[in-house]
């Protein structure tokens, strides 16, 4: 019975999780459709949306440019850059925040007035310190990606089992190890969910860092397209952001499925 039964669900499971994105290539598809019909129609003038066709022969235009790649490579590096350091300073200082209850209430107030702040607010400052160099869009990103982070691993290591921390106190563990054996593995969840919002978080402040304050990038490429009358190309670059967006979402997801492997909200999904 277990060689016809197993058969069964791996085949019940199949259609089941392709349906999500056959209907994510449908919804693509009648989008595409929409573009292309709308400007022919009259309905909208072709100088400010072009065809799908159009827009699609920019697109493989721009993949024949070595400038093109150049801009990716910067906005790629931006990007890298500014999330690792937020990563690495929300981690570090949302664990010692939260592991001492009086530096945490100390900082509550100042973090609650600090996190709101748009990042594009320090546009102005970011130019004046730095001017079009790589370190504005650095101040951007890491500003903003850095409250992604260090509000979840707060709120993981808030959510620490009292009974736990009580047991490692019980076997004499030392402040390293109940940070390894009790309070990381609580955070870690919490903490691969900051960094999957501070990717994304750090994607859009780098290319509007770009686009507004001139740093190199595809931010920068689509801002000169735009005063230069190149509406395809335009468009073209958007679509070029929203593809890298997407393919930053789901190597997120990837390493976080493969980072909590053991946890049960990632074996849940992964159940047939």
């Amino acid at each position: 019975m277990t060689s016809t039964t197993l058969p069964a669900r791996t085949r019940a499971a199949g259609p089941g999780r392709l349906g999500p994105v056959l209907r994510g290539l449908a919804g693509l598809a009648g989008l595409a459709a929409l573009l292309q019909v709308l400007p022919l129609t009259g309905l909208v003038s072709a100088d400010y949306l072009p065809t799908t066709t159009s827009i699609l022969g920019a697109f493989t235009q721009l993949l024949g440019d070595p400038g093109f790649w150049t801009a990716l490579g910067d906005t790629l590096t931006g990007w890298a850059l500014g999330l690792a350091i937020a990563v690495a300073a929300g981690v570090v200082l949302g664990i010692v925040i939260g592991s001492v209850p009086v530096l945490r209430a100390a900082t509550a107030s100042t973090i609650e007035f600090l996190r709101p702040i748009p990042s594009v607010a320090l546009i102005p400052v970011a130019v004046l310190l730095y001017g079009t160099d790589l370190r504005s869009t650095l101040l951007l990103v890491v500003y903003a990606a850095f409250w992604q982070v260090l509000v979840q691993v707060l709120a993981g290591v808030h959510d620490v089992d009292p009974v736990a921390d009580d047991t490692a106190h019980s076997y004499r563990l030392g402040r390293w190890g109940r940070v390894r054996y009790v309070l990381w593995p609580t955070a870690l969840p919490y903490v691969m969910t900051g960094v999957r919002l501070a990717a994304a978080v750090a994607l859009v402040l780098a290319i509007t860092a770009e686009l507004i304050i001139g740093t190199p990038g595809l931010g920068k490429q689509i801002a000169v397209a735009q005063n230069s009358g190149a509406v395809p190309e335009v468009y073209a670059l958007v679509l070029v952001t929203g593809l890298l967006g997407v393919a930053i979402n789901l190597a997120a997801r990837a390493v976080e499925r493969r980072t909590l492997f053991w946890h049960q909200s990632v074996r849940g999904k992964e159940a047939p």
